[in-house]
């Protein structure tokens, strides 16, 4: 044999042998979920958008994951959906049974948050993707004492939130640091649907850090009932929908130079919007079927049918594209990161 046909007898039992292997491991994947329960844990509460959403993934997502799994949702709300994060962390199974449905908040908590109080780093989560890009809104009662969100800079506001972390305590916290906002802040409330049932029954005045994805579901008629009006979009680019509408950008009204990049830190967690995600630990193989199959069950027409009923948005971003984002926002100029981390108490 010549020393040419040698070599190319050596590539082809090389080839067929990668062949072999990523056959075998596309099996194991395969005979790994089969017959299995698969989880989605969701941190937030029962009814609110996060939940919407992860139970909406849970009714599709597993005929695109190989072998066909059982997925439940089950629902860890607590700390902002840190309490989620740190159960996929550090005590739940790391086999690629348990997928984690977050805050995008909870994704930065070492970054912006007091990373004193985890025993995590939620940055180091292997990422499935988004399910959406998130608007923020800040609505007040018709018979609030502002009646546009200029006012609340001369006029004080009182609103209804949950808890340190959460995007309704988070949110009108760095508009009074960099917008100059007259907020008063009344925690304590379960979730979002809590506060915007408060906001009806006149507890509060109003509420900021509301998904607007959310806030349309709930009020699909909210424009012509006049319950509340939506004063702002937190955000550096809004709505195309708000903006028609006169909703003015929060991003746009920065000062500064300084204030408009803390803004910018700050609203990308808009652009992280719902994420999924799957502990460090988790099989390389596994981990990139489940990003695989989170993408396609996003494309799938009976998902998108079924979103459209529920009149929530799908626009997703995948695995790469926020894997990017977050180590890109982890590399964020400290003075930046400590001017936001400072406005926030942590």
């Amino acid at each position: 044999m010549s020393h040419l046909s040698t070599r190319a007898a050596v590539c082809a039992l090389i080839a067929a042998g990668a062949l072999q292997v990523g056959g075998a491991a596309a099996q194991d994947v395969e005979s790994f979920y089969k017959g299995r329960n698969v989880t989605i844990v969701i941190g937030a509460a029962t009814g609110g958008g996060y939940d919407t959403y992860g139970r909406l993934v849970a009714r599709h997502i597993g005929k695109h994951i190989p072998g066909n799994p059982n997925v439940t949702p089950s629902n860890l709300p607590g700390a902002s959906s840190n309490a989620a994060a740190a159960q996929l962390a550090t005590v739940l199974p790391k086999d690629g049974t348990q997928i984690g449905a977050v805050y995008a908040s909870a994704m930065l908590e070492p970054l912006l948050g007091d990373a004193s109080r985890i025993k995590h780093d939620p940055s180091k989560f292997q990422n499935l993707g988004s399910a959406s890009r998130e608007i923020y809104t800040c609505a007040f009662r018709t018979d609030a004492p502002a009646k546009t969100y200029a006012d609340a800079s001369t006029r004080e506001i009182i609103l209804g939130a949950t808890a340190e972390g959460g995007t309704n305590v988070d949110f009108p916290i760095v508009a009074a640091r960099f917008l100059d906002m007259k907020f008063k802040v009344v925690r304590g409330y379960k979730g979002s649907r809590e506060v915007t049932l408060a906001m009806e029954r006149g507890e509060v005045e109003g509420a900021c850090g509301l998904a607007w994805s959310t806030l349309s579901v709930q009020y699909p008629t909210l424009f012509e009932d006049k319950k509340f009006n939506i004063v702002a979009q937190e955000d550096m680019e809004g709505n195309p929908e708000l903006t028609r509408r006169g909703v003015p950008v929060t991003g746009k009204l920065a000062k500064s130079d300084a204030d408009k990049a803390a803004l910018e830190l700050f609203y990308s967690q808009n652009v992280l919007g719902r994420p999924y995600v799957v502990a460090a630990e988790v099989p390389k193989d596994r981990a990139a079927a489940l990003r695989k199959a989170f993408m396609a069950s996003l494309a799938d027409p009976e998902l998108l049918g079924e979103a459209a009923r529920l009149r929530i948005d799908i626009t997703p971003t995948s695995g790469e594209e926020v894997e990017k984002l977050i180590a890109r926002l982890y590399a964020t100029p400290r003075d930046v990161v400590e001017s936001v981390r400072n406005s926030l108490g942590r």
